[in-house]
């Protein structure tokens, strides 16, 4: 029975790190794709499809080095993730896209923030739901009222 040694694990080509190279690849090329096919023309060398072209290209040299190193198998090893942080960061997201135009901008990015919170391991849920509702309606009352944003309003907002 043969170990392997730590030298040859090391060489392995790391799969995610390539899979990472080749959507940083795709999106460069739908980049390149919609600046071609974009029906805003420009009589100057340097028009406004430069930017998205040069975007473009250095996502293209970063999949490339991406790849590179992938297959050299230079990344650290990754940690264990933890799917539960991740659950309640994704499902206050959802419930605020769920929530917005129901219960309006405070309560359901109150709702984000304690999910969010939670996910980070902070606080009980009965203190940083209030917490949230608090900072996001303050958030609200700026953007809304202080600089005549569009905000969806709900209940509590109404308030006011």
């Amino acid at each position: 029975m043969t170990q392997e040694s730590p030298s040859s694990e090391a060489r392995r080509p790391d799969r995610a790190a390539l899979v990472i190279a080749a959507a940083i690849a795709i999106i460069a090329a739908v980049i390149v794709y919609s600046t071609a096919t974009a029906h805003g023309g420009s009589a100057t060398r340097i028009g406004p499809s430069a930017f998205p072209y040069a975007i473009a290209g250095c996502l293209f040299i970063l999949a490339i080095w991406t790849a590179f190193e992938a297959i050299r198998g230079d990344f650290p090893k990754r940690e264990e993730q933890e799917i539960q942080p991740v659950v309640w960061i994704i499902g206050g997201l959802a419930a605020q896209m769920l929530l917005l135009h129901i219960t309006g901008f405070a309560i359901a990015t109150g709702l984000l923030f304690a999910a969010t919170a939670r996910g980070f391991g902070k606080g009980p849920l009965w203190m940083t739901i209030p917490i949230g509702i608090v900072l996001s309606f303050v958030i609200w009352v700026i953007f809304a009222k202080g600089l005549q944003l569009a905000l969806p309003a709900g209940p509590l907002e109404r308030l006011i």
